[in-house]
């Protein structure tokens, strides 16, 4: 039996259609969202450093003098801002300090020389108060090892 419906389904195009399923975008952006809320506080937390790599550098000599923070073993700090000396200064004014030269000469490096029986919460604190200052990478200074 040849029914013919007159305009059944083989000889007329299909139209395309409009509409788009977005269900599926939905739940991955969703998921995504999800994922960058519970990562993001994460991430702040931390005190960003540049780590040095195994042989450390000499400061250029034709470079500008860095800013050195130094901790003693009291853990006073002392800011050297441009070959002034070492003056005895508290966190509130370390920030200041470091702000104002780097408001003077930006892209200054800034440098922290600990002793080496410094708490570590205290370089990790002094560290947080650079970066609320603008410091965008702090340094470590550390002396040559000694061959046995």
């Amino acid at each position: 039996m040849n029914v013919s419906s007159g305009g059944s389904g083989r000889g007329r195009r299909r139209r395309p259609m409009a509409e788009i399923n977005v269900v599926p975008y939905i739940d991955v952006t969703l998921v995504l969202l999800i994922i960058f809320m519970v990562t993001a506080p994460l991430l702040q937390t931390g005190v960003d450093v540049d780590l040095p790599q195994a042989e450390a550098r000499t400061i250029d000599p034709q470079q500008d003098l860095p800013i050195i923070v130094s901790i003693d073993a009291e853990g006073r700090l002392f800011v050297d801002a441009g070959n002034e000396g070492d003056v005895e200064v508290d966190s509130d004014e370390l920030t200041v300090r470091v702000t104002d030269a780097l408001q003077k000469k930006p892209g200054l490096p800034v440098l922290i020389r600990g002793d080496k029986t410094v708490n570590y919460g205290k370089v990790v604190s002094v560290m947080a108060s650079l970066k609320n200052a603008g410091v965008p990478s702090v340094g470590l200074m550390t002396s040559p090892a000694e061959d046995e």
